[in-house]
């Protein structure tokens, strides 16, 4: 098994809020990341596939396609938008980091081509903050 990362980057903005909870209590939770207007990240995102190298071209895939499904399917959607307000796949759900993953995730399998798995959704939000996702 042979594993294929690229790195990709996108800045974007959300706020972590819950509308049924009080301001305050969505203070107490979520800090600094509740504030009303917003705040941003400079996001890397690091997609890791799988599978066996093709005989004729030693490649597990062509790296320059999975950039292509990356900056089409997910970059595209995402960078320098309202994660909370312009992303149709996060639509009604909380702009957190893991659900921000787990949604990108869900944008690049159905591109893949045959015998190629997604292994890894890698999201750093900040230098030291970064979730995993592997489906």
């Amino acid at each position: 098994m042979v594993y294929l990362t690229r790195l990709e980057h996108f800045n974007a903005a959300h706020k972590l809020y819950n509308p049924n909870w009080t301001k305050e209590k969505n203070e107490e939770v979520f800090g600094v990341c509740a504030n009303e207007n917003w705040h941003g990240h400079n996001f890397e995102l690091f997609v890791t596939v799988k599978g066996t190298p093709n005989a004729d071209t030693g490649f597990l895939m062509d790296v320059k396609i999975l950039s292509k499904i990356i900056k089409e399917h997910v970059i595209k959607k995402l960078d320098h938008k309202n994660l909370n307000l312009d992303v149709d796949f996060l639509a009604g759900k909380m702009c957190s980091t893991e659900n921000l993953a787990i949604g990108i995730w869900n944008q690049i399998v159905p591109h893949l081509p045959s015998g190629v798995q997604l292994h890894c959704v890698k999201l750093y939000e900040t230098p030291r903050i970064y979730v995993e996702y592997f489906g």
